[in-house]
């Protein structure tokens, strides 16, 4: 990636005491990690100006301002024997955390192994009107080498990296509200790119072609979010020993954590949930680095359903020695270069401090985040409920919401955590008899 620097040195992402620091002080140690100069500091810090409302209104329409959300570094994380910090920009409590933690007990198995497929992905072109599809098929394979030409010639930035249109594909589909049509795929190879906007105007440039050949009228031509041909994979091994906490037995916990999956995967609507947690440690990726959340989410949740029924993303077994071994599979398009990752800075920080080589490596990155989310969750649901840890990071918001500044807010959050009512009402009442005496 253009601009990228080498930290000469040992990193790593086992930060302890992270938490108890303060913002500028987990900053530095950031800084110290991955060798960021001030003006990257600057940019994650939130500082102003960071996205101005001039180039915001070059991304969107009727652009009125910016709006910000927390970004927080998941740490612990060690991948293919790299270790990580991880960038999460997300206003939910306790996923940060959650993620940090999970990534801390899959390290004591020696971290996540990942890997991924070619960047492949799919344009559709929809035909209809054709009245002898068989023989369309036919004459549209014939001719695919002429396609494929006409699809590359659309982006000769894209093919000078290596990329391009590949192939060629004809899905026939003799019923549908509206008739018969036949649906032509594009396999196009994005390389670093989201892709996008590529497959779009390769799918507009053969669709005259595709006329030409069938006889027939071309409607859609647009890409497909489901990028199964773009595969990102992690797996992990959790020893049953690091697993135990706050005197409950590692192998309770592991059995536990079994269950929670056993019912994700034979129930859809346990699944979604359970798949929501798994994005809960994707999205806050994908959004820190600028890239298309709505399409990531969207695609997993359709890979989710390939089989007929909506089911768990995640796998989790018992291996021979009793360790839980966990393993993810999920489409993954995105991009290192283009789109809001090139125009917006906290994104090119996000990525340099990621320091990936590829954009498959951020997919990777990103299918190991959600496997750490989804552990998280699970060893939460099987031990204390998920409400204590998620609602004792949430008290702080609440106290916020009653009105509390500064050192009220810790104080507020502090006694209704330990009073186990954390509730709006308790909230104000604390801050109207704390406000009064001071």
């Amino acid at each position: 990636m253009e601009g990228r620097r080498t930290f000469m040195g040992t990193k790593n992402s086992r930060l302890q005491g992270f938490y108890q620091l303060n913002p500028f002080e987990r900053l530095q140690m950031v800084k110290s990690f991955d060798g960021l100069c001030d003006e990257d500091l600057r940019v994650l810090h939130g500082g102003q100006g960071i996205l101005s409302v001039e180039r915001a209104d070059k991304m969107i329409e009727n652009v009125i301002g910016t709006y910000n959300l927390p970004m927080g570094i998941a740490t612990n994380f060690r991948i293919n024997g790299r270790d990580h910090l991880i960038p999460m920009v997300v206003e939910e409590p306790s996923i940060v955390a959650g993620a940090s933690y999970a990534a801390k007990m899959i390290r004591e198995g020696g971290g996540f192994s990942t890997s991924s497929t070619e960047p492949l992905m799919v344009g559709q072109i929809q035909i209809v009107g054709v009245k002898a599809p068989q023989s369309a098929r036919h004459d549209i394979l014939a001719r695919k080498h002429e396609i494929v030409a006409a699809a590359n010639a659309q982006s000769r930035s894209l093919v000078s990296r290596g990329g391009g249109a590949r192939d060629v594909e004809v899905h026939n589909h003799p019923t549908s509200p509206m008739g018969p049509m036949l649906v032509v795929h594009l396999t196009v190879d994005c390389r670093d790119a989201m892709g996008a906007n590529a497959i779009n105007s390769m799918c507009e440039a053969v669709a005259p072609l595709l006329e030409q050949i069938t006889r027939g009228r071309v409607y859609l031509r647009i890409l497909s979010n489901l990028s199964d041909r773009r595969l990102a994979r992690a797996r992990c091994v959790v020893p049953t020993q690091a697993l135990a906490r706050d005197g409950l037995n590692g192998e309770d916990v592991a059995e536990g954590i079994m269950w929670a999956y056993a019912f994700a995967a034979v129930d859809p609507y346990r699944a979604t949930t359970h798949n929501k947690g798994i994005m809960n440690g994707i999205d806050p990726v994908v959004v820190a680095t600028g890239n298309d959340w709505r399409a990531i989410e969207a695609g997993a949740h359709a890979y989710a359903a390939r089989s007929g029924q909506y089911t768990s993303l995640s796998t989790w077994e018992r291996d021979a020695d009793g360790n839980l071994v966990g393993t993810i599979e999920l489409p993954m398009a995105l991009g290192i270069v283009g789109g809001a990752t090139r125009v917006h800075p906290a994104a090119q920080t996000a990525l340099k401090l990621l320091d990936v080589r590829s954009a498959g490596e951020l997919g990777e990155i990103c299918a190991a985040a959600g496997l750490a989310s989804n552990l998280a969750a699970m060893r939460a649901l099987a031990c204390e409920g998920i409400n204590q840890g998620h609602m004792g990071l949430h008290a702080r918001q609440i106290a916020m919401a009653a009105g509390a500044h500064g050192m009220l807010i810790d104080e507020i959050a502090r006694r209704m955590i330990e009073e186990r009512n954390i509730k709006p009402a308790r909230a104000e009442e604390l801050f109207a008899e704390l406000h009064a005496s001071n």
